[in-house]
């Protein structure tokens, strides 16, 4: 536990710590390994035996995998980096802003990843040295899943076993009836089709996870169902008109259906000839958003039958979703005002009961 020294002439300030999943370093496959490894030894993602899934993931998948997800990777890196990235510091940058509106400097924003770099012990640091003696931490995924929300909590809390001097902390479940999040979803699905047109059915493609935890008791599945539900109510949609389904499973086990691949499939061969995708789980595009939903899955519906396939972007850091997420950070930092007390009068009564500085 060798920390720094609390020196009292550093203003306290308030943290938040925005997390999401992770990206790669680079695109190309020994990065793609690195990060596959730490993502699929996490006991939250693979809940397995470990030495079983040690072998397989070892000897195996990360030889198999590891070539295919770097090319995947490689269709959507930019010249700027990962397209996660790349777009959570923008998130950072424009809550940054718009906090500040509220709480001037006493409020400082960092960025983590669960995976990979930044990481979280980086993020938490970053804090501590702006002298953020209050943390909230807030996982970028709007709905609760112990394979990613409580992931973090557990980096979060595993990385502060070694501190000396914790942080108050509160941490960000969930928000997926934000309303202001509810908001920005509508707004982004009225917007494309004030551009593009209305297409016969909006699908609402989700992350999956296994079936086993759901039924093991993760909320996952219903809060899902109640953001697509909110979502739809709210665009008054007919029943006809909007379907659910989940993305990106792995592996043999049943996952929670329906599958979005065969949802997709299955819509061209009843007659439908449009579909609009929407990925409400995501907070930023990724992989899963721009290579899965926006290319593998147009190419499923199409070669099925359909005519016209459209990919309506994540909310990113479009101006309703920072007022979201700023909303949702305003109401978990209730009661945490800011200490307006001078530095002057904290280091002088510091150092009259001699502390070092």
């Amino acid at each position: 536990m060798n920390q720094p020294v609390h020196c009292h002439d550093q203003p306290e300030r308030i943290g938040v710590l925005l997390v999401n999943l992770g990206t790669p370093d680079s695109p190309d496959r020994q990065a793609v390994r690195r990060y596959l490894k730490e993502f699929l030894w996490d006991p939250r993602v693979v809940e397995a035996p470990h030495l079983p899934w040690w072998l397989a993931l070892n000897l195996v998948i990360l030889n198999t995998r590891s070539g295919r997800s770097a090319e995947a990777y490689r269709k959507i890196w930019s010249e700027e980096g990962s397209p996660l990235l790349v777009i959570s510091r923008r998130q950072q940058q424009a809550l940054r802003e718009r906090l500040a509106r509220d709480h001037g400097d006493g409020l400082v924003v960092e960025l983590a990843m669960r995976y990979g770099q930044p990481s979280i012990g980086e993020g938490l640091a970053k804090l501590r040295e702006q002298g953020a003696r209050r943390v909230l931490v807030f996982p970028l995924y709007p709905q609760y899943s112990a394979t990613t929300t409580a992931s973090v909590f557990d980096a979060v809390t595993e990385e502060l076993r070694g501190w000396r001097w914790l942080p108050e902390l509160r941490f960000v479940n969930h928000y997926h009836d934000e309303p202001a999040y509810i908001s920005a979803l509508v707004e982004s699905v009225r917007e494309h089709r004030a551009r593009h047109g209305t297409a016969e059915r909006l699908l609402l493609s989700f992350h999956g996870i296994p079936q086993e935890y759901f039924e093991q008791g993760d909320p996952y599945f219903c809060e899902c169902q109640k953001t697509a539900r909110l979502l739809a109510e709210a665009l008054e949609l007919g029943d006809n008109a909007w379907t659910l389904s989940f993305q990106s499973r792995l592996g043999p086990k049943q996952w929670l259906q329906p599958y979005t691949d065969q949802t997709l499939h299955k819509l061209a061969g009843e007659g439908v000839k449009s579909v609009q995708v929407l990925c409400p789980g995501f907070s930023a595009d990724c992989l899963e958003t721009l290579e899965e939903i926006a290319m593998e899955n147009r190419e499923i519906f199409l070669e099925a039958g359909g005519e016209r396939y459209e990919y309506i972007p994540c909310l990113n850091d479009r101006p309703a979703h920072i007022e979201a997420l700023a909303a949702v950070i305003g109401r978990h930092l209730a009661g945490w005002g800011i200490d307006n007390e001078s530095n002057e009068d904290r280091v002088r009564r510091a150092r009259d009961m001699g502390a070092p500085c």
